[in-house]
């Protein structure tokens, strides 16, 4: 029986071709066929490369039912890198399935990290990062696009968004709507290409701004939202909750389970807990 091959998922230039890494190049050449969002874009890129490979398409139209075939493929010994038009496969992009049908037929899946825009974004955007929420697409019916921005708005952790173009404008507007004017954004436009560009400041000015400046409705978008400010808890409902729980329980559980109980942040609770181990409070009952 043949060994199976690999299925490499192989991030690819969103914009700049001398993003593309040696090892990209080198896998891209070693694969017996590469699985492309479309065929069209991706041979135009094996040639940019100086490379013939065979493709075959897998979007988002036919992945289900071409996924067998893949596979099947990969289990005869014959590896496969996986491509989006962009960026990184999977990400708001095809290939999941494809990915997860490998994994559960006992292929090795390999990742050929690289370009990916929400990451480029966000890197750039000058907005917290070390925590963020991708959303990817939002949907495009303004009624349910609404709807899931109220949903989103308390998001502590910063927001990464995909949009379309033509959407930028009624989608900015919807976010300064439920999230507030001032709240901070930044929205990078062709990222990469010759006229990327970044707007940065409050959601209602940028809302404003792309309403009458044309140059921002054109190219793909990165919508980066500054997340919400955490409330503080009620600091005599934290400090009775503790008070009760440290009877109990040692001061790192009683603390982990106050922050549960009312939605503060574990670090803060367990040091007031450690405070009120060494010095509880008097009981006046």
């Amino acid at each position: 029986m043949a060994q199976a091959g690999v299925l490499y998922v192989v991030a690819t230039p969103i914009g700049n071709m001398g993003d593309i890494s040696a090892r990209t190049r080198e896998i891209l050449a070693g694969v017996g066929v590469v699985a492309a969002e479309d065929t069209r874009h991706s041979g135009h890129l094996l040639r940019e490369l100086g490379l013939e490979r065979p493709l075959v398409s897998l979007h988002e139209h036919n992945e289900r039912a071409r996924t067998g075939e893949l596979v099947a493929r990969l289990l005869a010994g014959e590896s496969i890198a996986v491509v989006s038009d962009a960026g990184t496969p999977l990400i708001s992009d095809p290939g999941y399935l494809l990915v997860r049908a490998a994994l559960d037929a006992g292929i090795v899946v390999s990742p050929v990290p690289g370009p990916c825009a929400a990451v480029a974004a966000l890197s750039a955007a000058g907005l917290p990062a070390e925590r963020f929420c991708f959303e990817g697409f939002l949907p495009a019916r303004a009624m349910a696009r609404r709807r899931r921005l109220a949903e989103l708005a308390a998001e502590t952790r910063t927001l990464v968004i995909y949009e379309a173009p033509h959407r930028i404008a009624q989608c900015l507007q919807d976010l300064a709507a439920a999230c507030g004017e001032s709240r901070g954004a930044c929205v990078a436009r062709e990222l990469t290409k010759h006229f990327e560009t970044f707007y940065r400041g409050g959601l209602g000015e940028l809302a404003t701004r792309a309403a009458a400046d044309a140059d921002m409705r054109r190219g793909e978008c990165v919508i980066i939202v500054e997340g919400a400010a955490e409330s503080a808890p009620d600091a005599a409902r934290l400090d009775e909750t503790l008070a009760v729980l440290l009877r109990f329980l040692p001061a790192s559980a009683a603390a982990a389970a106050t922050a549960e109980l009312i939605g503060a942040r574990r670090n803060d609770v367990y040091a007031r807990a450690l405070a009120l181990a060494k010095n509880p409070p008097e009981n006046t009952a």
